[in-house]
Formats: C-alpha cells, sequence, structure tokens
C-alpha cells in the first residue's frame, strides 16, 4: 500500500479524527481503528422484505447476519443477493419454482434462504493491508470483523478505505483509474432487465444513456441517468411497488421501466479532474460512483472500488 508519515483521517461517521503516525498500515490489528463498531446485523429469520426496508431506511448495502443468542457471524447478505433473488440471477428460482411468480409470498421468505453463507471476514488481529489485499482478492466491497468467538464486531468497507486514504491520491487523475467500455442502458429497459445487468456483471450502478446524440463525437453516448441496486430496492420495498401491483406476480412490478426510478440529476466529474477533487464530490453527495463526462459525453465511470485499487497499487 502507499505510504505517508502522517495520515489525517477525516471521517464523516461518529468514530471521530485519527491520526497515524506510522509508515505503512501493517501493523497487527490496526484495522478497527477504521472499523465501523456499531454495526447493524439482523437474525437469519428475518424476511427479505424486511430486510430490504432496514437497508433502504439506513443506506446500507450490506447486513451482516447473526445468531440472535450468541451474536456469532452466519452470514452477509447485499443489496446484490436482492436483486439477484428478484429476477437479475440464479436466486430468482425460488421465486419461479416455489411461489410460482408471487412476488408477494416471495419476498417474506427469510433471508437465510438468500444470504451468502461462506462469508469473507477479517479478525480483530488483522491489519489495515490485510483487508484491502482480501477486498481485493475476492472482490467484495465490505468485510464483517470477528473476535475469536467469531462474534461481530464491526465492519469496514470500501468507503472506509476511501476516507483514509483520501489525502494521498489527491494529484492523480480521474481519467487514469476510471473504468472505460462502460455497460450501459436505456431509459425504458425494465427494473428486471437492469437487475440482470447488475447482477451477472457484479456491479451497483448502471448508467442510462439517451439516444439523442447531441456530441461531437456520435459513438458516445448521453448520460441521461444513473440507478443503483439502493435504487431498485426503495422502489420494491416501499409502497409504490404495491401501488403498481394489481396482482401478485413480481413480472408486473419488474416491468416497471427504470426511467421512473432512476436519478436524473447526475452528480459527475470530467476525465482531467483530480482523485482529490472526486473524493471531495462523493463525500458530499454520500455517493459510491460517479460518471466521467467530458461535453455532455459519458467517457466512463470511477468508484470506490477503483480508489481501492488506485491506493493498492
Amino acid at each position: 500500500m502507499r505510504k505517508k508519515d502522517t495520515i489525517n483521517i477525516v471521517k464523516s461517521l461518529d468514530r471521530g479524527p485519527v491520526e497515524f503516525e506510522s509508515r505503512n498500515f501493517e501493523h497487527e490489528g490496526d484495522v478497527m481503528s477504521v472499523a465501523q463498531k456499531e454495526v447493524v446485523s439482523i437474525p437469519p429469520t428475518i424476511n427479505i422484505k424486511e430486510a430490504a426496508e432496514i437497508m433502504v431506511k439506513n443506506k446500507f448495502r450490506r447486513l451482516p447476519i447473526t445468531d440472535p443468542g450468541t451474536g456469532k457471524l452466519l452470514g452477509i447478505i447485499t443489496s446484490m443477493d436482492i436483486l439477484d433473488f428478484l429476477g437479475g440471477g440464479d436466486k430468482s428460482k425460488i421465486l419461479e419454482e416455489k411461489y410460482d411468480d408471487n412476488f408477494l409470498a416471495a419476498i417474506n421468505e427469510p433471508v437465510r434462504k438468500i444470504m451468502t453463507r461462506n462469508v469473507k471476514y477479517i479478525t480483530l488481529k488483522d491489519s489495515i493491508t490485510d483487508a484491502v489485499e482480501k477486498m481485493l482478492k475476492y472482490n467484495i466491497g465490505a468485510l464483517p470483523v470477528v473476535n475469536h468467538e467469531k462474534k461481530l464486531v464491526g465492519i469496514v468497507s470500501e468507503r472506509d478505505f476511501v476516507f483514509l486514504m483520501a489525502g494521498i491520491l489527491n494529484d492523480e487523475i480521474v481519467a487514469d483509474h476510471m473504468t472505460e467500455n462502460l455497460i450501459t442502458t436505456t431509459p425504458g429497459t425494465p427494473i428486471e432487465g437492469a437487475s440482470k445487468i447488475m447482477v451477472r456483471n457484479k456491479f451497483r450502478r448502471l448508467p442510462i444513456v439517451g439516444e439523442e446524440r447531441k456530441t461531437p463525437h456520435p459513438e458516445k453516448e448521453k448520460l441521461v441517468g444513473i440507478v443503483t441496486s439502493t435504487d431498485i430496492l426503495e422502489f420494491l420495498g416501499s409502497n409504490k411497488v404495491f401501488d403498481t401491483i394489481k396482482t401478485n406476480s413480481a413480472e408486473e412490478a419488474l416491468n416497471t421501466p427504470v426511467s421512473e426510478i432512476m436519478e436524473k440529476k447526475v452528480v459527475t466529474i470530467n476525465s482531467t479532474s483530480t482523485l482529490g477533487q472526486l473524493y471531495e464530490i462523493m463525500a458530499k453527495n454520500g455517493i459510491g460512483g460517479v460518471p466521467v463526462v467530458d461535453y455532455d459525453e459519458l467517457l466512463g465511470i470511477i468508484t470506490e472500488s477503483d480508489l481501492l485499487k488506485a491506493i493498492a497499487r
């Protein structure tokens, strides 16, 4: 990982500023200096609808699942797991086969049916470097932290590391770290189609582009919105979905076009901006990814995951 004599960590959470006087991040157990210690977890018996509502209310992308008696980590459920279940991937077979597409019945399934059981985690003894390396190796956005009894004591995410390293990458350019060759979709795409794109490609946000091209380069796409896994959960977990459904069919709800739920006022950044400017935008808006747009042309996207890779170079 990159090194600096003194790193001031600006935390917007309730943990306050922390200062590291070390030249590296390989000290045993220092991961807890950036981990969130107040963790919301759920029992495996809670239903999928309730889990989605907790995620939306608290703006979480994931919930650790623990044994209510012992507090031991049993698994984790993410927004992507719920999208997978609702038609995006293999977990949708539960909806199709067990409930014959009865959406209202299926969302009352307990989360243990779709949670990830073989969850990747770190321990109190692990270093910040251990955590970053494991997240990059397994391409995951967060790691629960457990003690020697495997009881949940914290969680650390990509966002925590972006906060940690914000001051180090200020002069580097967005264009050097953004993801190009984007997969996009159009406003008329059904939510089910958008969910499938996101689940199959393992990304949590999907740029929405329009057919109109008012750009110097016709091959480039015009950004008209963005939809995230949280947007989809918010729609499906709110009363909107029940207003939409006239039957119990999941198909009816999932056929809603993404134009109904996408964010139209998209926060963007240009390719020549610095990572320091990007960090400020992310922190100010509480977002984990920003489309890169130059002269009204969508060139790429840069996310917390891209920043984590930049940090580890």
